[in-house]
């Protein structure tokens, strides 16, 4: 893997600076998920974003008092032709303006691109009659090229899974927040714990809304299955006994200059209880802090 060690060193020193993240790669290589965890961090987002609209955007954000000086942007190959080689020139107009920019490159191996797009059986932006999948990431590559070669860093997501690569570019900009990043993940016990968890809670003792035919189709993220544990007393205290010990322990860890922790929350399929509580603690902890994100990791 190419240069990862992004949380390094903070490029957020001055908060009272500009920032614009750069999201441009491989498609397929994890664009898509590196600008959501920047979303979660707060950051204000835009994906497929001509080169020539950057500093509208930059401008557009920055106004009023609703403004944001972090703005992160994707851009790929969808950009065709004269947009896509007139990104340098606009980053570097930017930077002399005094924006704050960052260009990260999300690079993959053209083995793994090609099991990913056989995977999901999306189609590849640059695909056409005629044209193979691998011809398709060579024409992409070389025409990335000069922006890999420029970008302050590269991540190769060949060997990373969703959840890992999230966290990858969370912990890198967790800076760019106030305190502490919190990562609430939810997951079933059946395919295993999330080894990179830093606290483990159980919720398979509470009431299962998997035996409820209505429900099972859905995830604790729908309404219906929201009202059913809401209603349940097990769950009220399983939720408030929960968000105590958090609030009694986590400025413990912030006081020893932890900058990132995760909570691992499992049921036994990982798609109601375990969504549920995950959603509950995150909404609670995002009226009090900066930087709090969430992982489903049976459904995304």
């Amino acid at each position: 893997m190419n240069d990862v060690s992004i949380a390094a060193s903070s490029p957020f020193s001055n908060p009272h600076e500009t920032h614009l993240v750069v999201l441009t790669g491989m498609s397929g290589g994890g664009k898509t998920v590196a600008l959501r965890a920047l979303e979660d961090l707060d950051f204000y987002c835009v994906d497929n974003l001509p080169p020539s609209l950057l500093p509208q955007l930059v401008e557009a954000a920055g106004r009023g008092a609703g403004r944001h000086r972090r703005i992160a942007v994707g851009v790929d190959v969808r950009n065709r032709g004269a947009d896509l080689e007139r990104l340098p020139e606009a980053l570097s107009a930017l930077a002399a303006s005094g924006v704050q920019l960052h260009l990260i490159f999300l690079d993959c191996s053209d083995a793994v691109l090609l099991k990913r797009y056989s995977e999901t059986r999306r189609r590849h932006p640059l695909a056409s009659r005629g044209k193979s999948l691998a011809s398709a990431i060579a024409e992409e590559r070389h025409l990335l090229r000069p922006l890999m070669a420029i970008a302050e860093k590269v991540i190769d997501s060949s060997e990373l899974n969703v959840h890992q690569l999230r966290r990858l570019v969370a912990t890198g900009y967790a800076q760019a927040t106030e305190g502490m990043t919190l990562m609430f993940q939810s997951f079933a016990f059946k395919r295993g714990l999330p080894l990179d968890s830093d606290f483990v809670f159980d919720a398979r003792c509470l009431p299962n809304p998997h035996w409820q035919p209505k429900l099972r189709p859905l995830s604790g993220k729908d309404a219906p299955v929201r009202e059913f544990l809401d209603a349940e007393p097990l769950v009220t205290d399983y939720l408030a006994d929960t968000m105590r010990w958090l609030d009694a322990w986590l400025p413990r860890f912030e006081q020893d200059d932890r900058s990132y922790v995760t909570i691992a929350i499992g049921c036994t399929g990982g798609r109601h209880r375990s969504v549920y509580l995950v959603e509950q603690l995150a909404a609670h902890y995002r009226e009090t802090r900066e930087g709090v994100l969430t992982f489903h990791r049976e459904l995304d």
